[in-house]
């Protein structure tokens, strides 16, 4: 199988960028294969750099508000002697350290692609140009610059639609989610100038119909314009519902139309290394309609582990020892369950579900592996849950304070806050 551990002639640290689920995921893949874990994270409420598996860790400046300090703290913090392998493992790590690369490589082995093929698919519009100039299906996109030209697509438009933000995470961290949906042209106008006042470009996209279980991910270890490893997984559920980010994906065979079109992309962005490629589904017309390119290690990663693929560790030895992967098969039909945000989406959203609490908890009896939760690693689930109740309990004290403080105590309170200023 590609995960196997052979042919291996030396091990070196990795470097790990970022330590929230993505990063975790990378943590223990890499960490059970024996290699040496140092961790880079730069939120305060990450839980990876707990893991048993990490040997290092450093509180860093965030790579994209204070890229210089970000840079100049991983090169302080490079061995001396050999390279380790550096791995960043979201959206704001990778479009950073892609654009210092060529300074990066004199101190480590960086598992990146360069900034312009980086740009591809970090930046949406970038990615559905491509996609369009190459016939890969995907949702109509429309690409405003201007208040004028949303209402110059006001005719065209059909609603619902969805305003999505060229730079995903970005948005994110912004607005705390990863789209807008938007049932006419005021809502569309509102949502396109809270983005523009906010700094953040954005596209209007077609929305296309069908439920969480339509959405599915081709992911890949690509060389030299060759897919080497497969692996293909199917949405189950995303929390919250139709918009959110996966809570539930299952293993599934690999589906020669999505294959094609993943694999055709990627060729054409002239894509080297891990990614995962997001499809929907259209009910419509039968298509799958491209998302996202993900151009690094996504939420489920542990999935293909579980399954008898450690992409982290394929790509590790073939950067570190040259070892080229082989085609593997893997296993289906076994669930990779994001336990915090599955569990929030039964207790707060059920109502709004289509499943039946059978149907829920399905996935919590077969075959599994959790997001966070192992017996052999508890502590990063220990941490997330002590932030998950931290967070909760400033929530009940914010709704207490409007509910129960008399508007005058607070103006009050006000006061005294700006006579103490002065």
């Amino acid at each position: 199988m590609g995960s196997m551990r052979t042919k291996v002639t030396k091990i070196i640290p990795a470097v790990i960028l970022t330590s929230h689920t993505m990063g975790l995921g990378v943590i223990r893949a890499l960490g059970k294969m024996g290699v040496p874990i140092f961790v880079f994270y730069y939120e305060k409420f990450d839980f990876g750099y707990l893991s048993k598996y990490v040997q290092k860790k450093y509180f860093v400046p965030h790579p994209e508000k204070f890229e210089e300090q970000f840079i100049k703290q991983l090169v302080d913090n490079a061995p001396k002697k050999n390279r380790c392998l550096l791995i960043p493992v979201d959206d704001a790590t990778v479009l950073i350290v892609s654009k210092y690369k060529n300074l990066l490589e004199k101190y480590f082995i960086v598992a990146c692609t360069e900034f312009k093929v980086t740009n591809l698919f970090i930046n949406k519009e970038k990615t559905y140009e491509l996609a369009e100039k190459i016939n890969i299906p995907a949702p109509k996109t429309l690409m405003p610059k201007s208040v004028h030209d949303l209402k110059s697509y006001k005719k065209s438009i059909i609603f619902p639609c969805l305003v999505k933000p060229s730079y995903s995470h970005r948005f994110v961290e912004f607005f705390g989610k990863k789209m807008i949906v938007v049932n006419n042209y005021e809502q569309m106008k509102q949502a396109y100038l809270k983005a523009t006042e906010a700094g953040m470009e954005v596209l209007i996209q077609e929305l296309i119909p069908g439920d969480d279980t339509k959405g599915y991910n081709y992911n890949s270890y690509f060389w030299n314009g060759e897919p080497l490893v497969d692996f293909t997984a199917e949405k189950v559920r995303l929390s919250p519902s139709n918009y959110g980010v996966p809570s539930v994906v299952k293993s599934c065979n690999n589906n020669r139309e999505l294959r094609l079109s993943a694999q055709k992309l990627l060729k054409a962005m002239n894509f080297s290394g891990y990614s995962c490629t997001e499809f929907k589904k259209d009910e419509r017309d039968g298509f799958y309609k491209l998302m996202e390119v993900n151009g690094r290690f996504n939420r489920s990663g542990l999935l293909s582990v579980k399954c008898g693929l450690n992409f982290p560790w394929i790509m590790y030895n073939h950067l570190v020892n040259q070892v080229k992967p082989n085609p593997s098969n893997y296993k289906s039909k076994i669930f990779w369950i994001d336990e915090f945000r599955d569990l929030h989406l039964i207790f707060c959203n059920h109502s709004k579900s289509k499943f039946s609490l059978i149907q829920f908890f399905r996935p919590y009896f077969g075959k599994n592996v959790f997001a966070v939760f192992d017996i052999t690693d508890p502590l990063p689930f220990i941490k997330r849950c002590f932030d998950m109740i931290k967070k909760l309990f400033k929530g009940i004290i914010t709704i207490l304070q409007v509910r129960f403080i008399k508007p005058s105590a607070l103006k009050r309170s006000e006061m005294s806050n700006v006579k103490c200023e002065k």
